[in-house]
């Protein structure tokens, strides 16, 4: 067994290989378990004059950023505990705010060109959405619900279980009794056929970074199932409209790397953006025949630390359309601006609280952004320097920079291939392979068994291999095709057998198939195979 003490050679190498002052510091805070400090420092692309520097200490700096299990002295659920207080705190303060814009005033004439220039955001997201859809048809998310946890959140498991619903969406039921998911448990069940009405969601967490946990919310089923049919909808819209969220992340860091060299757009980041979003903002922007659709769907409350909060945020991450909300919220204020101010509208994307916009807009957006209840995250957000970041994309200067996290401490044959893989990203950056990395990358296969560390092939085929120039490829050619070894994950699908035969026949028609669902979490085990790969 792979103990922390092993690890940490692997991270030293990998520190001490980088040579430069950052990366030495971080080795010797790990040296000296000062894992608090360590997670909490920043690098700010300000004061770095080129990409390879830069790139060096920010791969040392986001090594062991996210790294869970560290002892940091840091409670992490109580960090996330404390985050939904503030953005609650946030919410009530914009609610507050908004309700003189609906009120019609009294307004000074700053509150009356403000006021005006929201109307315009609400007619563009009235253009955006168009009439309600004809017909509303929800769909089953892979996560859980109040009446779904653990493992058992299969598309069958849902049907089997009491269905839960809020009071504000029972309105909605008449679209839910006629489908496959209640006919499945109609017959003599009365008891479960009748939805449960409850208040509102449950808030949770579930590891973001060394320092903090991310804030969800556990969604009644029924709510969940028609809020992920209306973000569904919203997405369509928004693609009709000119935006395709289906892509855009690819598109983000294709702009990020073109700007980080041209300097012609901005790259902005929002602080816990769903978490802020208000409900008097929705009300005030969205029509009111889309607002009522989703203000039904929505949980009033959240249960948490054994109380129910009335919440004043309008939906949380969790939510099945607040992705969706928060890309046409976003993605219309910004549009508004670039108009205001004469720029190119088109040059506006958005995706969820990415933003790329033209640099010429950033201080107006920024305050339209700050006066609806938003923070721009000053540490992701960049438009003056020769950095820019969005959608998982770095880049200094058009070079990619982005460094490797590991998430947790590895311990398994699969974790080191994944870490082995980062590394050799990192390394093979510029094409030939950096010499910093090599100590670190053949200690980290050093740990794997020789029959895993045979694996090797190309990086289309991700981390069921290690990445390796192709005369190390393990491969096989039959019939023209190229076979790679691999190790791959073992699933076992839980046959429909084990559910009745109505919430069988349901869950077919929802896509299940007929070997069965795939349990969240239920891989077995890893083992060797050949993958064909052309």
């Amino acid at each position: 067994m792979v103990t922390f003490e092993s690890f940490s050679g692997v991270a030293l190498d990998f520190l001490e290989g980088l040579s430069t002052p950052r990366s030495l510091t971080l080795a010797i805070m790990l040296r000296h378990e000062e894992f608090g400090q360590l997670v909490n420092l920043d690098i700010d692309p300000l004061h770095y004059n080129n990409a390879d520097s830069f790139s060096r200490d920010a791969s040392a700096t986001s090594f062991l950023r996210k790294c869970q299990g560290l002892n940091t002295g840091i409670d992490t659920k109580r960090a996330a505990l404390d985050s939904f207080f503030r953005a609650e705190e946030k919410c009530c303060l914009s609610n507050v705010r908004f309700s003189r814009h609906l009120n019609g005033g009294p307004f000074g004439d700053i509150d009356m060109r403000v006021h005006s220039f929201y109307g315009r955001v609400k007619s563009e997201i009235s253009k955006i959405l168009g009439p309600l859809p004809p017909n509303l048809l929800g769909r089953f998310g892979p996560g859980a619900t109040l009446n779904d946890r653990g493992r058992f959140v299969t598309i069958p498991d849902k049907m089997s279980s009491r269905s839960t619903v809020t009071q504000g969406a029972r309105c909605l039921l008449d679209l839910w009794y006629p489908n496959a998911w209640a006919r499945a448990r109609a017959r003599d069940q009365s008891q479960i056929f009748d939805p449960l009405t409850v208040r509102g969601n449950r808030f949770t967490s579930v590891p973001k970074t060394a320092k903090t946990d991310r804030g969800i919310a556990v969604e009644p089923s029924i709510n969940c199932f028609f809020q992920l049919g209306v973000g569904g909808v919203i997405r369509s819209r928004l693609r009709r409209y000119g935006l395709d969220i289906n892509f855009a992340q690819d598109i983000h860091r294709q702009l990020a790397c073109e700007a980080s060299s041209q300097g012609h757009l901005a790259t902005l980041d929002l602080s816990s953006a769903s978490d802020t979003i208000s409900y008097q903002l929705v009300r005030l922007l969205l029509p009111t025949d889309w607002f009522l659709l989703l203000d039904s769907l929505r949980s009033p409350t959240t249960e948490v630390e054994g109380r129910t909060i009335v919440l004043q945020k309008f939906s949380s991450m969790g939510n099945g359309f607040t992705f969706e909300l928060e890309t046409l919220l976003f993605w219309s204020l910004a549009r508004c601006v670039a108009r205001d101010l004469s720029l190119d509208v088109s040059a506006v994307r958005c995706f969820g609280d990415d933003l790329i916009i033209p640099v010429e807009m950033t201080r107006a957006l920024t305050a339209v952004l700050a006066y609806s209840g938003f923070e721009v995250n000053l540490s992701k957000s960049f438009s003056s320097s020769a950095f820019r970041e969005s959608c998982g994309g770095d880049f200094f200067n058009g070079v990619a920079v982005r460094g490797h996290f590991v998430k947790e401490l590895p311990s398994q044959p699969q974790h080191y291939i994944a870490l082995a893989n980062g590394i050799r990203r990192l390394a093979t950056r510029t094409g030939m392979f950096d010499e910093s990395y090599r100590k670190a990358w053949l200690k980290v296969l050093s740990f794997l068994p020789a029959r895993v560390r045979a694996c090797r092939g190309p990086e289309a085929l991700g981390d069921l291999l290690i990445h390796d120039a192709p005369n190390y490829w393990n491969v096989r050619v039959r019939n023209s095709i190229r076979y790679f070894k691999t190790y791959a994950p073992v699933s076992r699908a839980v046959p429909l057998t084990r559910w009745d035969e109505q919430v069988q026949l349901a869950a077919a028609l929802y896509g299940v198939p007929s070997t069965g669902p795939i349990k969240r979490g239920s891989v077995s085990g890893y083992r060797e195979r050949w993958a064909s790969f052309s």
